[in-house]
């Protein structure tokens, strides 16, 4: 009888042991999502007010208290990318890639804070990366440019081939300096194609060379440094 009554009071014991340590589990988890709440108001307060201090302690401790939760990484990275703050920007940016490799956010500020930074080679994976998880042929672009000028000339021609053969290229703008100060918007084919110029240029290949940049010129007739690229090419 009494180990009857004792076996019940161990039941009896560990019912109430396993309730509390449930009871505790919910009291934690109701304690962080009332913290992450008011940090998130804090943030989107202190983001309306401009108070960018402020708003990156607050994903501090949101990135630490939530720390599989890759969102407040990723608005961490693109706060110090807006700010210009282009090394913290791209070790943020790896961070959060380390966490979550197909991140298409952590791919664009490593690749453009690394390309700001002047380190060509780190950012070039980054961009080869993002255009094969989105298809962006800017990225494309980039690529090639950067496999140009790390003179990578098989790959960046590879790279530039693509990017040609994609009807949605003509489609799609970019930016160059103007002689006024203003920016042209070219189509991305053409710059493609003055790119492709600039390659063969290099190579000394003047027949290929023409070829690519009057193609570039018959699809952007006002583009000024295609046009410059042409002089040059007609001098070899």
């Amino acid at each position: 009888m009494n180990k009857i009554t004792l076996i019940a009071g161990l039941l009896i014991c560990m019912a109430t042991s396993v309730f509390a340590q449930q009871e505790n589990a919910q009291q934690d988890s109701e304690t962080l999502r009332k913290r992450n709440e008011s940090d998130q108001r804090i943030y989107q307060l202190a983001m309306r007010y401009n108070d960018l201090s402020v708003a990156r302690m607050k994903l501090f401790d949101l990135i630490e208290r939530n720390p599989s939760n890759t969102r407040y990484p990723e608005l961490l990275a693109t706060l110090y990318f807006d700010a210009g703050q282009y090394a913290s920007a791209a070790v943020s940016a790896i961070d959060l890639l380390e966490v979550n490799d197909k991140s298409v956010t952590g791919l664009e500020i490593a690749a453009y804070s690394l390309e700001q930074l002047g380190a060509m080679d780190r950012a070039l994976p980054h961009f080869e990366r993002h255009y094969l998880l989105t298809g962006n042929l800017f990225s494309l672009y980039k690529t090639a440019y950067m496999q140009y000028s790390l003179n990578r000339q098989e790959e960046a021609l590879n790279s530039l081939n693509m990017l040609i053969k994609n009807n949605k290229s003509a489609e799609e703008a970019i930016g160059f300096p103007s002689a006024s100060g203003d920016t042209q918007e070219i189509n991305l084919k053409a710059a493609a194609l003055n790119l492709k110029a600039m390659l063969y240029m290099d190579q000394k290949n003047k027949a290929e060379a023409l070829d690519a940049i009057n193609q570039a010129l018959a699809l952007s007739p006002d583009f000024e440094l295609a046009k410059e690229n042409l002089v040059e090419i007609q001098k070899m």
